[in-house]
């Protein structure tokens, strides 16, 4: 029986520095490679049919879902389904279905104890040369997996030196919908800090504001390139202009790579242009998002948090010292940042707003 292969990698959430422990899949098995497993398992049965059954079970367990049944696979995985959203009265309209209605599935205890119980594991190395980022900050704003256009942006990790005269490795900024930038503006590269001004690419919105860090470098002159993707996303601050007016555009906030932002301001109380932040923090316990403005200083002033259950309209108080004395946001997508929140960023997104009065 094969062992279940894992290689520890740096948690940068902790201090001080500790590691985490990173699955990595042999293969991707699809339907094909299931049916030729089963046709192997059972005499008489074909490929084919193997597929015909497994097809078969999926619209099966979708269409009685469909009709509001719950199905288990005993002793294996139960699929059944669950709503989000809130209602001002027990009689109010719905939201629209897809913000409301998910499905969810689990495994028995059964089941995942016979893969316990089986299973073996087998620890990677880390010593394999590659270049690993570990950390990236602002050098301006001295905030952390932040692109700002204004600044100099710092890599730091391990195996980063590459040369990009000699084109022996390659900075890339990607815009998590589009956009696509090779990076040229460079200061001291060595093995543990790349020093950048950053060529930002435009997406196809300007709520489009995140962005994935990758580096390919060869080390030697027939090598294999060797790639490494930042764990992190990175986000760059957002324009908001004009909101000394009682109607300001709208900008969307708070959005992964959606065609549509899942949140937007709307308007606020504004005396003077100010850089802040605006958190989302995912809370398990209450199943819930806490929202609330922050300054640009990790640690520093924040303003009262905004218990969030469902999409609607929300005002933003602002902090002591600030010109921003409140910000109205309304949410569109809910279950949308909830999931933004949950799958990659370890549960809490923040966006830098440049808020202009004028």
């Amino acid at each position: 029986m094969a062992t279940i292969q894992w290689r520890p990698e740096v948690n940068a959430l902790t201090t001080p520095q500790s590691y985490k422990m990173r699955f990595l899949p042999r293969a991707s098995i699809g339907m094909n490679e299931l049916a030729a497993e089963i046709a192997e398992d059972l005499p008489g049965c074909t490929e084919d049919m193997a597929k015909s059954v497994i097809a078969s079970l999926m619209r099966r367990i979708q269409t009685n879902l469909i009709n509001g049944n719950q199905v288990t696979l005993e002793d294996a995985i139960s699929f059944g389904l669950s709503f989000t959203g809130r209602l001002d009265a027990p009689d109010s309209p719905l939201p629209p279905m897809d913000k409301i209605l998910h499905v969810k599935a689990r495994v028995s205890a059964p089941f995942l104890k016979e893969i316990r119980h089986k299973a073996q594991l087998e620890r990677l190395p880390m010593t394999e040369k590659a270049p690993v980022i570990n950390t990236t900050v602002d050098t301006r704003l001295h905030l952390k997996d932040v692109l700002y256009g204004s600044g100099v942006f710092r890599l730091t990790g391990s195996n980063m030196f590459f040369d990009p005269e000699e084109g022996t490795g390659e900075c890339v900024l990607e815009g998590s919908r589009s956009g696509r930038a090779v990076q040229t503006q460079f200061g001291p590269i060595s093995n543990s800090s790349i020093v950048l001004v950053p060529n930002i690419p435009a997406q196809d919105a300007p709520f489009n504001n995140e962005y994935l860090l990758s580096l390919a470098i060869r080390y030697t002159e027939n090598g294999t390139l060797r790639h490494s993707i930042y764990r992190n996303r990175l986000r760059s601050p957002l324009l908001l202009t004009n909101f000394a007016h009682p109607n300001p555009p709208e900008v969307g906030i708070l959005t992964g790579n959606a065609t549509s932002p899942l949140v937007n301001v709307t308007k606020g109380a504004v005396s003077a242009d100010e850089m802040l932040r605006i958190q989302a923090i995912l809370d398990n316990r209450d199943n819930c998002l806490l929202l609330s403005l922050l300054d640009m200083k990790d640690g520093g002033q924040t303003g009262p948090v905004v218990m969030v259950t469902a999409d609607g309209e929300q005002t933003l108080q602002g902090f002591a010292g600030s010109a921003i004395s409140s910000l109205t946001i309304r949410v569109d997508n809910y279950a949308g940042l909830t999931e933004l929140a949950r799958n990659y960023y370890h549960g809490r997104v923040v966006d830098i707003l440049d808020v202009r009065v004028g």
